[in-house]
């Protein structure tokens, strides 16, 4: 099922959502995450030289060590930051690069301003890729700025995901291809739109913008008039008083920006998906411009598809929860997981790691909230702590373990995420940004409830029945 909201207008909600399910269904077949059980008990020996690569590519071993043994004493843990880069290594192809400025984008206005103010300034190209990109007051603002850009000359390629964007009307990108601006569809859900094989379960959940190569953004804002009020401004509501409709609230949503050399491998995803699904390159507008240090940051970008059975985003995950030694606070929209992710959290909380997972109290796909709620039982016996986030509709996708790993993207904690799209995920090494990244947390916690495992034992029968149920469906949520 679709993991972030699009509405086609002439279907109901649920309707729309039914047939959503009935159609993956039965187009979708049952592949399988690799067995990656092995990450969990490997006691990887960190290299004596990482790999880490800079603006002018691979540092000297000299600078590798000074920029870990500087992490490392702000950390206060030499060894936690070393079993981080040791794991991520044996796993992931995409290497750490030092230098990068990271700006941690804690709500939707401030997401969509930031990305805006980006774009204004673009002297060479705007490109932009998206799961939902709505015909709202959000989407058209973005719109006639883009195409205020391409008149300008600027350069602006936009990938827009099928599924994501079936409540949006043609013409809307009509308006879009006639202003100049380059258009991809990701997986027409018409198969004669389709180019190559018909891969109407494979999505483009990506939320990915880069402007001249020199910025980009990440992390889980999409397109939409849901981002165009504050979630942290609901306060003054009843405790007791959630919406019943999550397209009417304030969506809590993280993003991130990011200058330095790292922006380049953020630039590399997006112009290997425009060649992957069209078969011909972008005409390069001055993609990869020298780019020098802006910050102290080691920023890892892993994207996975697929396509390439590329499982990079599952693998780390696995990995880091394998590998914490202190605390592991996790942040969930969409909770649907396998057997290794849950095997990875139950296994961290029982060895005394301090392991805490926010999920939303409301959501906008009902079964998704049932089936995540299937899991509580088994996280609370292991010690886990579990919060429901109140008032604002929960979206937020990322990690905070040990003060020195972060991560922030797409990728939600579920089948559909691992296995069946399009993601994208920053990690970042850095104690300051792990600092934002825990201060962020701990004001979710305060705008949570506990659940309680006294509490939690005590719901009835039928709410038991609903998530025993829907977590038969997990495949395919």
């Amino acid at each position: 099922m679709m993991t972030d909201s699009a509405m086609h207008p002439s279907l109901s909600r649920p309707l729309q959502r039914f047939c959503a399910l009935l159609l993956l269904l039965l187009l979708s077949s049952c592949a399988s995450l690799p067995d990656v059980s092995y990450l969990r008990d490997s006691q990887l020996t960190p290299k004596a030289t990482p790999n880490i690569v800079g603006s002018r590519g691979e540092l000297p071993d000299s600078r590798k060590q000074a920029i870990i043994d500087g992490m490392a004493a702000r950390a206060g843990a030499t060894d936690i930051l070393s079993k981080h880069i040791a794991a991520e290594e044996a796993i992931i192809g995409a290497p750490l690069v030092a230098g990068n400025k990271v700006q941690l984008l804690d709500d939707g206005p401030i997401t969509m301003r930031a990305m805006m103010n980006a774009i204004r300034g673009a002297s060479r190209h705007v490109n932009l890729e998206t799961y939902i990109f709505e015909d709202d007051e959000v989407g058209r603002a973005l719109a006639d700025l883009l195409l205020e850009k391409r008149a300008a000359g600027v350069q602006v390629s936009v990938i827009y995901d099928s599924v994501g964007t079936l409540g949006t009307p043609k013409e809307f990108f009509e308006r879009l291809r006639a202003g100049g601006v380059r258009l991809l569809e990701f997986n027409p859900v018409n198969p004669l739109e389709a180019r190559g094989n018909w891969t109407v379960n494979q999505r483009d959940h990506r939320k990915l913008l880069v402007v001249d190569g020199r910025i980009a953004f990440t992390g889980g804002v999409n397109i939409s008039r849901v981002y165009g009020k504050s979630s942290f401004f609901s306060r003054n509501r009843r405790q007791d008083d959630n919406p019943p409709d999550a397209k009417e609230a304030a969506w809590r949503d993280t993003h991130m920006q990011i200058e330095g050399p790292a922006v380049a491998e953020f630039q590399k995803m997006f112009v290997d998906t425009w060649l992957r699904k069209t078969g011909q390159a972008l005409p390069d507008a001055g993609f990869f411009p020298p780019l020098r240090r802006e910050g102290n940051s080691l920023v890892r970008a892993i994207g996975s598809t697929p396509e390439k059975e590329d499982y990079s985003v599952y693998k780390t995950y696995v990995s880091a929860l394998a590998h914490a030694d202190r605390y592991v606070h996790l942040t969930t929209a969409y909770f649907v997981p396998d057997k290794e992710i849950v095997g990875a959290i139950i296994d961290a909380a029982r060895r005394g790691i301090d392991v805490r997972i926010i999920f939303p109290s409301f959501t906008d796909h009902t079964l998704i909230l049932y089936a995540s709620r299937s899991y509580y039982d088994e996280l609370l016996a292991a010690g886990v702590k579990i919060y429901e986030r109140k008032q604002a509709m929960l979206h937020a996708k990322t990690a905070v373990i040990d003060g020195v790993w972060s991560t922030i993207g797409s990728t939600n904690l579920d089948i559909r995420s691992f296995l069946h799209n399009d993601e994208i995920n920053a990690v970042i090494l850095s104690t300051d940004f792990a600092d934002r990244m825990e201060a962020l947390f701990q004001r979710d916690v305060l705008e949570s409830d506990q659940i309680l495992p006294e509490q939690w034992s005590q719901r009835g029968m039928f709410q038991r029945m609903r998530e025993w149920s829907t977590r038969l469906l997990s495949y395919w949520l």
